[in-house]
């Protein structure tokens, strides 16, 4: 399995120690973030800047393979498709194969008609630049978040965690569009079994995100390591025996950052090796 490091758990630290961190986990696969977060690397950075990323990876044994950015095409505009073309743009420089980014997060029954026909456009307009560029668009399985006291949240279904929306993409977006598949994205919509809708994308899951959350005394959901909800990880796992792409850490809790990300690491090779 290759298995590393996703970005938004990184979202406080700066590249070199996400850097620092990765390796010393013994892992070879970082995900660069790219005008998503505070710390991250922006739209505006020089050809300098750039390889001076390049360059940091190399210093730490890593490979440049993987990259996200935020984005949102639900919401009825297509605001952020030069954001994406820019941002590919980047990765074509730095030779990152895949970018990470997102359909949106509006409630899935509000995106129809001209609002879905805005979405798709949007993705297919930005994955005809990628192809030009080399680059892979790899769109995450992500509901919308309602975000609570405590770090909790709540989330719900967008067009990517529902199977009848998730077919119909299938259908209409440009078929160099990859997905990212996260089963706790899903599980935490409701899914109980998210390994059915690895089978309904399976052929074009670029990358696999790792991650869990368990439930709380309120109902809400927490970010946790893997491993830590009732989750089946064992039927998830036995669903991507056959996968070759990376499998990225996500936990999304800053503030034990290491812990977490070792903690899901060590359950991961457990699972994943039974």
């Amino acid at each position: 399995m290759k298995f590393g490091n996703a970005a938004w758990g990184f979202r406080e630290l700066e590249l070199e120690e996400q850097l620092k961190i990765t390796s010393g986990m013994g892992l070879k696969i970082h995900e660069l973030g790219i005008a998503n977060a505070e710390t991250d690397i922006k739209t505006d950075a020089s050809d300098a800047e750039l390889e001076s990323v390049r360059a940091l990876y190399e210093k730490y044994g890593i490979g440049l393979l993987c990259a996200a950015t935020g984005n949102d095409f639900t919401c009825g505009n297509s605001d952020d498709v030069e954001k994406i073309k820019r941002v590919t743009d980047m990765c074509a420089v730095l030779g990152v194969k895949y970018l990470r980014i997102f359909a949106g997060f509006s409630h899935k029954e509000e995106v129809t008609g001209e609002r879905w026909k805005t979405m798709v456009e949007s993705l297919n307009r930005c994955a005809e630049h990628a192809k030009k560029k080399n680059v892979t668009l790899v769109v995450e399985t992500h509901g919308g978040v309602d975000g609570f006291d405590g770090g909790e949240v709540e989330h719900f279904n967008s067009v990517t965690t529902c199977a009848d929306t998730l077919k119909r993409l299938l259908d209409e977006l440009d078929e160099s569009i990859m997905f990212n598949y996260d089963p706790a994205n899903l599980y935490a919509v409701g899914h109980s079994d998210p390994s059915e809708v690895y089978e309904l994308l399976r052929g074009r899951v670029a990358y696999v995100h790792l991650k869990d959350f368990k439930t709380m005394p309120s109902g809400h959901k927490k970010p946790a390591a893997c491993g830590e909800s009732e989750m089946d990880w064992k039927k998830i796992a036995a669903g991507l025996k056959d996968f070759d792409g990376p499998l990225l850490f996500e936990y999304e809790i800053p503030s034990d950052l290491e812990d977490g990300l070792r903690r899901s690491y060590e359950f991961a090779k457990k699972v994943f090796n039974e």
